[in-house]
């Protein structure tokens, strides 16, 4: 049996794509993900016509995405990312005065977003968080930014929500989700288990046909069951 555990951390490592046009942004993250024993970067993109196709080709766990590249910008990126079929999650690299850009990445298909300030060992926190299957939305500036933006109208053909299938109670979890709430604090707030506040979020998930917990956040803004500073 000799050997076997480090094969199986070989197997659980998360690969990562790298997508930013600027060399030294890659260089930076790739430097630090080297040190890191349970993330391995595969490839790296300095276009978003890139970055599709070498996911496509490399099926990384998660895809790092700056959202303001030349030609294919990283939103358009995400967008053909998600309609791939892929297990790849997108986590979009952003600046605050990129606000005008966070919501759109969101609708099309990201699992979240990082600021590019942030700590380094924050960042290597948010990919595992995404590649784990969850959402980055707890951090406060994420809730700031996917508060503001979420509740900005939507295009007059955007369709209804279609919340007649789920029950009361799944509706107030989807309140909580879009209000940022982790799954230990909804559970914490409706004085249930994690086991079952997770058991809600998979049967919203199935229900409204969403990807993940962001777009359980985007549907629960377009309900009107979340305004802005809930």
């Amino acid at each position: 049996m000799a050997g076997v555990p480090g094969a199986a951390a070989a197997a659980a490592r998360i690969r990562v794509l790298l997508a930013d046009d600027q060399p030294l942004v890659r260089t930076a993250l790739r430097m630090v993900m080297a040190d890191t024993p349970d993330i391995e970067v595969v490839g790296e993109a300095g276009t978003g016509e890139e970055a599709v196709r070498l996911t496509a080709r490399l099926v990384p766990d998660v895809v790092v995405m700056d959202i303001r590249m030349p030609g294919m910008d990283g939103i358009e990126a995400t967008e053909r990312i998600a309609a791939q079929d892929v297990t790849a999650h997108v986590v979009v690299l952003t600046t605050f005065d990129d606000d005008d850009y966070v919501y759109g990445a969101l609708r099309a298909g990201a699992a979240g977003f990082l600021v590019k300030d942030m700590a380094l060992d924050d960042i290597l926190a948010a990919v595992r968080v995404v590649a784990s299957g969850d959402a980055l939305i707890a951090p406060s500036v994420t809730r700031r930014l996917i508060t503001e933006f979420a509740a900005r109208p939507t295009s007059a053909a955007s369709p209804p929500v279609p919340l007649a299938a789920i029950t009361e109670r799944e509706r107030e979890v989807l309140v909580l989700v879009g209000s940022g709430l982790s799954n230990a604090e909804i559970a914490e707030r409706l004085v249930i288990s994690v086991a079952t506040a997770k058991t809600y979020l998979t049967r919203l998930l199935a229900k409204l046909g969403a990807r993940d917990r962001v777009q359980l956040v985007i549907i629960a803004y377009e309900a009107g069951l979340v305004s802005p500073g809930r």
